[in-house]
């Protein structure tokens, strides 16, 4: 005779065969060393973490792990709930959000993963795997697929079949003076000084302006800097009237020229390992692993840690205080 199981837990759902997936880059990975599936997974947790860590323990590596999304699959607990039971699941060590930089030099872009271990961690663990390298491949998404090699063709085979001989074709006589026209792209720094004038119109030079600081700017760009660099130092603190822009930007570019640094040999092959930044399964704030506890920033830990919101201290309370009776005084009549 079989005897029924009588806990209090609510079954976790099924998973839908047409469960989204994140895009390339995004979406649950599974933390390895893991202890194998049994009935008394989640059994320390309230009902409705228990619920939600068994929805999320059975989604494959890659699945969407959004909070809109597991509220859609969910139907018991809105979005509001699957965030609370996220940031508890976090607390108990089997969640870690985390992004990581891809690529190389322009090419870099952010990658988000959420780590889901069915085995609770503590945060010695989550910190050690995080900044290991197999967590930052872990993190990073599949190479793309590369084109099957098109099969060898035999030179018998690539012989064209002999057509009809075709007249010679009489070209007009090019004048001795043309030449082939040439599309020159603009230079970086060149186009950094263009887009001085539309971002500050005091700051609007002309084509012939351009060209001759060219090659100052060129200097800042050699020696390591951005355009953004670049561009933030020749507009910052600029006087309420200029009556000669080049001028200004000239005598810039030459007495705020950055050192130049020394070269570092790069003892490193191949692609440059970004180390993975924990996101705050709270208010999505980065860091490094061990500055968040329990994958929760300083603010969202100790809220969680008191129940609450934390109360506010004497002072913020004088400081509003003094705001609303500022504001008051603003809107009494003169």
């Amino acid at each position: 005779m079989a005897t029924p199981h009588l806990s209090s837990a609510l079954p976790a759902p099924a998973v839908s065969a047409a469960y989204p997936m994140a895009n390339p880059g995004y979406g649950k990975r599974t933390a390895p060393g893991q202890q194998a599936r049994a009935r008394d997974d989640f059994a320390l947790l309230p009902t409705r973490e228990r619920y939600v860590a068994g929805f999320v323990d059975h989604l494959p590596d890659g699945a969407s792990m959004s909070v809109k999304q597991l509220a859609k699959q969910l139907p018991l607990y809105g979005q509001q709930a699957i965030s609370t039971a996220l940031k508890a699941l976090s607390v108990a060590g089997h969640l870690r959000r985390v992004r990581c930089a891809v690529g190389a030099g322009d090419e870099t872009r952010w990658v988000f993963r959420t780590f889901w271990s069915r085995t609770a961690r503590d945060n010695e663990w989550w910190t050690t795997y995080l900044t290991t390298e197999t967590a930052t491949q872990t993190a990073a998404p599949a190479p793309a697929p590369e084109a099957p090699a098109r099969p060898e063709v035999p030179a018998s085979a690539r012989q064209a079949p002999e057509s009809a001989p075709v007249p010679p074709q009489r070209t007009p006589p090019q004048a001795p003076d043309a030449e082939p026209t040439q599309t020159t792209t603009p230079s970086p720094a060149y186009l950094a000084l263009a887009r001085l004038g539309r971002n500050d119109n005091r700051l609007g030079l002309s084509a012939d302006d351009c060209t001759t600081l060219e090659p100052l700017a060129t200097q800042w760009l050699d020696r390591g800097v951005t355009t953004d660099y670049l561009t933030s130092t020749l507009t910052a603190g600029l006087p309420a009237q200029i009556d000669s822009p080049v001028g200004l930007l000239r005598r810039r570019l030459i007495d705020k020229l950055p050192p130049q640094l020394p070269a570092t040999p790069n003892t490193s092959t191949g692609t440059p390992t970004h180390r993975l930044l924990v996101e705050c399964t709270d208010c999505g704030r980065p860091g490094q692993p061990e500055a968040l506890p329990d994958g929760l920033c300083r603010p969202c830990h100790t809220t969680h840690s008191a129940g609450g919101r934390p109360s506010p201290d004497a002072t913020q309370i004088a400081a509003v205080k003094a705001h609303m009776a500022n504001l008051r005084d603003l809107l009494k009549p003169v």
